[in-house]
């Protein structure tokens, strides 16, 4: 714990040096405005499209200077908790729906209500709004989108005469598991390889396609933890591929998704469940020549519906120049300019205008499966459940763990899940 804190406060320590933070609350004496922007955007198409709509609005708005800070998905979480706790924190904040909550409770976000424009407001669906959605604020704009999708050795599956699944007809899950079952060899030749280094989102996430909710709110308005039939089934089925039908190999379930690709491109894997934006690195890293394809992931009682946590902008509670960075945050995501961010880092806006821009609806690389599947994107099961972090580490992580590579039967899963998981649940629920 000593070490976290040292390591959060260098963290915030260092942001505050970046920044350049001079205690005038984002004012200088020329009396032009200057709001701090903390993009986490870190591909080279993603960071230049960011940097790019900076310098445009720079120059259409030269009262209100916005300064692009670059921050780091690995390490946001603590480098913000410190700002916050330090009066530091940027006016605009890039983070996911995921990481919210507690910022949003803690009180150091601002309530985005009447700040933003009814274009915006109207533009993003409330399936989307509601993942940034804490008690009856709205505490971050959603505005990029990734669903998990297969993506698939295309030859491989051509030459085996399975059925291609699209978004209209898609696999189910009991024939995801047959298809996987066929396509593998028993000689080191697999279906399907899981890469499951972080189990919980993706199992709960996809679990919404069977009807899986796992995390349930009673009248008291307290959440507990239930792990019914519905919620079984995708765990089942990835459980079965690895340790009864062997269509899966157990090594890749503590790798990462990039972990899979070497593997992926040398023909041991058929399929890799991956986030949409993997789709980048597969473009630069293929070998000449492979042929491969974006499949949408399969479906339950509940259709294609999957859970997501969106990338988000929100404001800082703390700002001095809340309007103004509402503007800039409305100018960010106008549909041209959400459609620049979405190419840039390969992902799919949650905007409804820009969702039809043509450029994301090709078939090539597979944007026209993601696009056709943005509809059925919902707010990932665990996104507003107070505790949730310290429950996925603590309980869920290793139990997942533990029943994917066949240590443990799913009486104990669900008796780790349900058990242990409401005791932690009930701490932050008093």
């Amino acid at each position: 714990m000593r070490r976290r804190w040292l390591s959060a406060l260098v963290a915030g320590l260092l942001f505050a040096a970046a920044s350049g933070c001079s205690g005038d609350g984002g004012g200088s004496e020329d009396g032009r405005i200057t709001l701090r922007f903390q993009s986490l955007a870190w591909q080279k198409e993603s960071v230049d499209a960011n940097k790019e709509l900076v310098r445009e609005w720079n120059a259409a708005h030269p009262d209100i200077h916005v300064e692009y800070v670059q921050g780091s998905w690995d390490s946001v979480h603590d480098q913000l908790l410190t700002s916050f706790e330090g009066g530091e924190a940027p006016d605009i904040i890039h983070d996911a729906s995921d990481d919210l909550a507690d910022f949003a409770y803690g009180g150091y976000l601002a309530d985005l209500r009447g700040l933003l424009s009814e274009r915006l407001k109207s533009d993003i669906p409330q399936r989307s709004w509601e993942t940034t959605t804490f008690d009856d604020g709205v505490y971050g704009v959603p505005f990029l989108q990734e669903p998990r999708v297969l993506i698939a050795n295309a030859e491989w599956l051509e030459k085996s005469g399975v059925r291609i699944p699209t978004p209209e007809k898609p696999w189910s899950w009991g024939e995801f598991r047959t298809i996987t079952d066929e396509l593998s060899d028993g000689d080191g030749k697999y279906g399907v390889a899981w890469p499951l280094k972080e189990p919980v989102s993706a199992t709960l996430n996809l679990s919404l396609s069977t009807g899986g909710q796992l995390f349930h709110r009673g009248a008291d308005g307290k959440v507990r933890i239930r792990f019914d039939e519905a919620d079984e089934v995708v765990p089942r089925t990835i459980h079965d591929q690895v340790n009864t039908d062997a269509s899966a190999p157990g090594s890749t379930l503590g790798s990462g998704g990039s972990d899979t690709l070497p593997g992926f491109f040398g023909g041991r894997y058929a399929m890799v469940p991956l986030g949409f934006s993997y789709r980048q690195q597969i473009v630069q890293q293929a070998p000449k020549g492979f042929d491969w394809q974006v499949l949408p992931a399969p479906a339950g009682a509940d259709g294609l519906a999957q859970g997501v946590s969106p990338q988000t902008l929100s404001l800082a509670q703390d700002s001095p120049h809340k309007k103004e960075a509402a503007a800039f945050v409305d100018f960010l995501l106008q549909p041209r300019n959400m459609v620049r961010l979405a190419l840039g880092d390969w992902m799919l806006p949650t905007g409804t205008q820009a969702l039809r821009d043509p450029a994301l609806r090709t078939d090539e690389h597979g944007w026209a499966v993601g696009a056709g599947l943005a509809g059925r994107l919902r707010s990932a099961p665990a996104q507003s459940v107070r505790g949730y972090p310290e429950w996925k580490d603590k309980v869920a992580t290793p139990a997942f763990q533990e029943y994917y590579s066949g240590a443990i039967g799913v009486g104990e899963l669900r008796e780790r899940l349900v058990e242990d998981g409401n005791l932690v649940l009930a701490r932050y629920q008093r």
